[in-house]
């Protein structure tokens, strides 16, 4: 199938051919269509498997075909919330990508950051609207925005949402929309409260699930390494020493330890940068530009960075702490092999985080691949089974991947000998 299939206009075909897709992923080919056809949606979907698109395209086509394009001050037609201020500037980024040659204006207002620029943008004239509901119900209530003529209304992410209590915020904002309006909501995981909330604010939708709730990506590779708690730098200053490693997205739990962490690998000679919650807006979308424009390969971060952030290509995801929840395991090693790319994860578990493995295991419903061909490895822990289950056998890691090294008898006085072995074998 391909995007002329479903119907997209000549001015929105042209855009997507630019930015490179030619092929709708299975969310956008069950969605689009719906959404043309004016009806409410209900979509789960994983991250990465392109629900940005799904809701953004037939909106612009939509509004085109309404009524000319006009950005009316405090006006909009579109409003898209959004959970973090990372997913709202990626959903505004997408829809001026794929507005390019329709002359619609999309803003994204969010907090954190003061609120005059966004007010300028706002009064110069505005058709979609991207907004995380604590600013938007701010400048709601100074009057500089309204909604009296939204027409599309998408609440994306919404377990997110729910998970960081902004439903009540929601339901405020939903009230003050007035028009009969076409109502999206979109959601990795469709739990019984999120259902609820889709019967309070959806008419007859039009239900599009792609893919089990709690199974990652075909397409990511995982693996993980038992390991002792104070060789985990070591063993993520190796990985990362290998130029074949193009970039990697490193999870850890704390925003501390991703500064310490950084400041290690940036005294290793890896260029590394780290993006958490003590950042300023401002020092996170640099860091996190400078990733994307593969000016720096290596961006540590906390949960912050879990979801909402859309990084083209990318290679690895390390778990350098594992995630205290199954559910951040999948929206974390989402992070990679988004749009039916090929990706890796690498989780790095000591003895206290077994258990968290054996959960995310549960979850996932495989088990994950076992590596134990590096220089710090562990015994496995009796949780772990032998013989994974059937499905999971295309996760294996490759025995071409990753190069056997024998752990030195003497830890610290050989790590540099170590490393020179690595390389020399072809290392990581």
């Amino acid at each position: 199938m391909t995007f002329a299939q479903l119907n997209m206009n000549q001015t929105l075909l042209h855009a997507i051919t630019k930015s490179g897709y030619t092929v709708p992923t299975a969310i956008q080919a069950g969605a689009i269509p719906h959404i043309l056809n004016g009806k409410d949606m209900l979509g789960s979907a994983q991250t990465g498997t392109g629900k940005t698109a799904a809701f953004a395209l037939p909106i612009i086509q939509r509004m085109q075909e309404n009524s000319m394009v006009i950005s009316r001050r405090k006006h909009p037609r579109a409003l898209v919330l959004a959970p973090t201020r990372e997913l709202a500037l990626q959903i505004k980024e997408s829809f001026q990508t794929y507005a390019k040659y329709s002359g619609i204006k999309t803003v994204a207002i969010f907090g954190g950051v003061p609120k005059r620029q966004q007010i300028q943008s706002i009064k110069r004239g505005v058709d979609v609207v991207v907004a995380t509901p604590g600013r938007l119900l701010d400048l709601l209530a100074m009057k500089i925005l309204t909604l009296d003529a939204i027409e599309y209304y998408v609440l994306d992410e919404a377990d997110r949402m729910l998970d960081m209590g902004f439903i009540p915020d929601v339901e405020k904002i939903t009230a003050k929309i007035s028009l009969p309006h076409q109502t999206m909501l979109f959601s990795a995981t469709l739990p019984a409260s999120i259902i609820k909330l889709s019967k309070a604010m959806l008419d007859n939708p039009v239900r599009i699930e792609v893919a089990k709730d709690n199974t990652p990506l075909e397409t990511i590779q995982q693996s993980v390494f038992y390991i002792n708690k104070n060789d985990k730098t070591s063993l993520l200053r190796d990985i990362l020493l290998d130029a074949s490693m193009k970039n990697a997205l490193v999870f850890v739990r704390t925003k501390q330890g991703a500064n310490r962490l950084t400041k290690a690998m940036q005294h290793a000679g890896i260029d590394a940068d780290a993006i958490h919650g003590n950042k300023t807006q401002s020092q996170r979308q640099h860091a996190l530009d400078r990733f994307k424009q593969g000016k720096t390969r290596v961006l540590i971060a906390t949960d912050v960075a879990s979801r909402g952030i859309d990084i083209n290509d990318l290679s690895h995801v390390i778990n350098y702490d594992m995630p205290e929840t199954a559910d951040t395991y999948v929206h974390r090693i989402g992070r990679t092999a988004r749009a039916g790319r090929e990706g890796r994860s690498v989780s790095f578990c000591s003895a206290e985080e077994t258990h968290l493995v054996k959960a995310i295991q549960r979850h996932i419903g495989m088990m994950i691949p076992v590596d134990a061909s590096h220089g710090y490895a562990q015994p496995k822990p009796t949780h772990a089974v032998r013989h994974q289950m059937p499905h999971a056998r295309t996760k294996e890691a490759s025995s071409h991947d990753w190069k056997r090294r024998r752990k030195p008898s003497h830890k610290r006085a050989s790590r540099k000998n170590t490393m020179r072995t690595q390389h020399a074998r072809g290392g990581w």
